[in-house]
């Protein structure tokens, strides 16, 4: 069933889907304190609009981080399932950080990367996934044997259970459109991180 679910696509096989309503799916999910580390940008723009829960953080300005941020979660509270949401520009500049999740091996960690083929904040340049790179084939190359593209929005739900289920490291790329974020995050960096850290300080999920 496992193996099904993470079956491996081509990029250019994958759906086409929209950003805001795969974050609302994901966070629909969440029924256990589980931590969500929102990368910069649209990213978290979305995950804000989506929930203004206490165990979510808010990346304001710094790129690629979100997944490094997530692990560290991750191998502090081993009993809290961690999401890091990211963009595709935004991973390309820490690619170092897939093959240190991969030698950790936090179970209950998933990276979830929202591909564009755009640095959409910023005007919409393009980045090199939209011509050559396939983020799913570099994770697998890192040592991130779970990795896979969501090929739908069934195929994606499918996956985030996957991970609320403890069975990470997952990579997990879906291909997103350029559609406006469903809202803007509340721009406090000392009341994002204080709200998170008590969220990780109190709000613990058991197994």
């Amino acid at each position: 069933m496992q193996e099904s679910i993470l079956k491996t696509a081509r990029r250019g096989d994958a759906k086409v889907m929209n950003r805001s309503d795969l974050t609302r799916r994901l966070v629909a999910r969440l029924k256990r304190d589980e931590a969500v580390v929102g990368g910069i940008g649209h990213t978290h723009f979305d995950l804000w609009a989506a929930g203004q829960r206490p165990q979510n953080f808010y990346m304001l300005g710094s790129m690629g981080l979100a997944a490094p941020i997530a692990l560290g979660v991750a191998m502090a509270q081993p009993q809290r399932q961690v999401f890091a949401l990211e963009g595709d520009g935004s991973l390309l500049m820490q690619l170092g950080a897939l093959g240190t999740i991969a030698a950790v091996a936090p179970k209950n960690l998933a990276v979830i990367v929202w591909d564009n083929g755009a640095y959409q904040i910023t005007g919409g340049q393009p980045t090199l996934t939209s011509d050559h790179v396939d983020l799913v084939a570099i994770a697998r190359g890192a040592g991130l044997e779970r990795s896979t593209w969501a090929s739908d929005e069934a195929h994606f739900e499918a996956l985030v259970d996957l991970a609320l289920r403890g069975e990470g490291p997952l990579f997990i790329c879906a291909r997103t459109d350029n559609q406006p974020p469903a809202g803007v995050t509340e721009r406090d960096a000392n009341k994002i991180r204080t709200r998170f850290m008590e969220a990780m300080l109190g709000g613990s999920s058991r197994a």
